[in-house]
């Protein structure tokens, strides 16, 4: 199998580049109008002819795709260079204009109840390389489709996997979609169910790019919780807390500030009693949004979604008490690339000998 960091190889094939060679070769590839090495033109023959042998000009390649028949949700099955399969999401945002979802694992140690990848368990992390294709397979596919009018404005990290799990593999990777796609900081974002040991580090590292994050909570109650995220440690919110404080106290202000995932479930966390129960929570910890989520259907999960009027009412509690609340709209259910729906069911080509 290639190494799939191509930035790595770069310097190994071309030790006596100038740096600036390779941010050209690495800004080339997030032009979508470029197919594949032979498209660089502004390499030298011998250059691209190098690069044509050694290094994949993506990591990823399309097994099917999906289009919803309800919205413009499209989402797609990417076969890796190890056989391993990925989906990621396509979605058009309230700005008429594209979110991209992408994965962080190849399926998912977590085990949430409500999420399909977490019945997968966990195969691998992905490398940079494969983070990155999967925004640039939705460049190409909407270069080809001639859907270019409408450009991508942002990325979500909600896909398969746990972003922490895969902290150095998802700071590069976002710092290059950072740096290379054109895209702000604020227009990123990465969900976590909260794996504080690890999203320490985001407070201490000075590279870490700072793009917004999500806390999938879903529960502010801590045996609700276990019952929805199985892994919960019983000092959770404790944890959370403190580190939300800490947080917002370095990146928070006007513009920049800490999201909540709350996934609604018909008669375990949509009552009044919990939504005060979240408010008293949120209240100790400061400039926060939180997203409430429809509990979208997967086969393998007894949890429902709440009816509409919960989820309104859960929300205007929320909005009555100063907490900004939005109502996250499913899309793509038709093609199972809602949230908690992503699983690879396919079975993947064998690759050529």
């Amino acid at each position: 199998m290639k190494i799939q960091n191509r930035e790595e190889k770069f310097k190994k094939l071309f030790p006596s580049e100038p740096t600036y060679r390779i941010k050209q070769i690495q800004k080339g590839l997030f032009e979508p109008k470029l197919k594949d090495w032979d498209g660089f033109t502004f390499l030298s023959k011998p250059l691209r002819e190098q690069l044509l042998e050694s290094i994949d000009f993506i990591s990823c390649q399309a097994v099917k795709i999906l289009q919803s028949n309800l919205d413009q949700t499209a989402k797609a099955i990417l076969k890796l260079n190890d056989d391993s399969l990925i989906e990621t999401v396509l979605m058009e945002n309230s700005r008429n204009q594209y979110t991209v979802c992408i994965s962080s694992q190849v399926g998912c140690a977590m085990g949430c109840r409500f999420c399909a990848t977490g019945r997968m368990g966990l195969t691998r992390s992905l490398e940079v390389d494969e983070i990155v294709d999967q925004y640039r397979f939705w460049q190409i596919f909407l270069a080809d489709s001639r859907k270019s009018e409408k450009i991508i404005t942002n990325i979500v990290v909600m896909g398969m996997g746990e972003p922490m799990a895969n902290y150095e593999n998802i700071k590069k990777a976002v710092s290059l979609l950072v740096d290379m796609a054109g895209l702000g900081e604020t227009h990123i974002t990465v969900s976590t169910i909260g794996l504080f040991p690890i999203l320490a580090k985001v407070l201490l590292d000075k590279d870490w790019p700072n793009v917004r994050l999500a806390i999938s909570l879903h529960a502010s109650d801590y045996e609700i919780r276990k019952k929805i995220i199985p892994s919960t440690p019983t000092n959770y919110f404790q944890d959370l807390i403190d580190w939300s404080r800490n947080y917002l106290k370095k990146y928070g202000n006007r513009r920049h500030f800490l999201s909540f995932e709350y996934i609604m479930i018909s008669g375990l966390n949509d009552s009044l009693v919990e939504a005060k129960k979240l408010l008293r929570l949120l209240k100790k910890i400061g400039h926060v949004k939180v997203n409430l989520i429809p509990c979208n259907d997967i086969s393998v999960s007894e949890l429902k979604k709440s009816q509409d009027i919960k989820i309104r009412q859960f929300s205007e509690f929320l909005i009555q008490n100063g907490i900004r609340t939005t109502i996250r709209r499913s899309m793509g259910q038709d093609i199972a690339a809602a949230c908690g729906q992503l699983i690879t069911k396919e079975k993947p080509p064998k690759s050529a000998k």
